[in-house]
């Protein structure tokens, strides 16, 4: 077999990992998009187990990085591109941490204080643009294998709904700043609107390293 075969098979056999591992981070988002309202609810027992399903997607997200990280060293020098794998593999394990850091800081904020001027809605609203951002990451990695051209179409179009969280984002943070004036409850919520703006950078970033994957292919 030549090397050349080889190299496409080892890169296969990694994005098949890196699919496993949006998946989960996909699953993750979407818990921690349904915090709010349980929150609003009052639904501690909700909140509890949406918190533990997160922490145990964000283990199996950094076992499957580990998995990744083997399987490039194991081929070596066969994958010419191998840095962009294993950082794309590396930012996603911080994605998975961003969400778990994000759902731990407003699980902690005061209902009342969510309910106050429908800041609620706010965070719902920038959290399901996040889901929107990874679930089009998922589709892209599914098209690396099939149609590389769709998958950078898909890859572009991650910005337009990173652009529009930046655009939410600062609107979230005047309002934060205008209606809150509990130190405690302003901090938290801040970090949560810049966790969220933060770990959307992230998945741009992973959408540029997922172009450079399908260019590669």
């Amino acid at each position: 077999m030549y090397s050349g075969e080889l190299e496409v098979q080892a890169k296969r056999k990694a994005i098949a990992v890196l699919q496993d591992e949006i998946y989960r981070i996909l699953n993750a988002s979407r818990e921690m998009s349904a915090l709010p309202a349980l929150m609003i609810k009052r639904d501690k027992a909700g909140v509890k187990a949406g918190l533990e399903q997160i922490s145990s997607i964000e283990e199996d997200v950094e076992n499957l990085r580990r998995k990744i990280t083997r399987e490039v060293a194991d081929v070596g020098g066969l994958i010419m591109n191998r840095e962009n794998l294993l950082n794309t593999a590396y930012t996603m394990d911080e994605i998975a941490g961003y969400i778990t850091g994000i759902s731990f800081k407003l699980s902690n904020i005061k209902t009342v204080t969510l309910k106050n001027s429908n800041l609620d809605k706010d965070i719902t609203r920038l959290m399901e643009l996040v889901v929107d951002e990874v679930y089009k990451l998922n589709e892209v990695i599914r098209s690396l294998s099939t149609n590389a051209s769709r998958a950078i179409d898909l890859a572009q179009e991650t910005q337009a709904i990173e652009r529009e969280i930046d655009i939410k984002y600062r609107q979230a943070t005047i309002k934060i700043l205008t209606e809150i004036s509990n130190m405690r409850e302003l901090m938290l919520m801040k970090d949560v609107v810049e966790g969220i703006e933060e770990m959307a950078d992230k998945c741009q970033r992973v959408s540029d390293s997922f172009i450079l994957l399908a260019l590669s292919l």
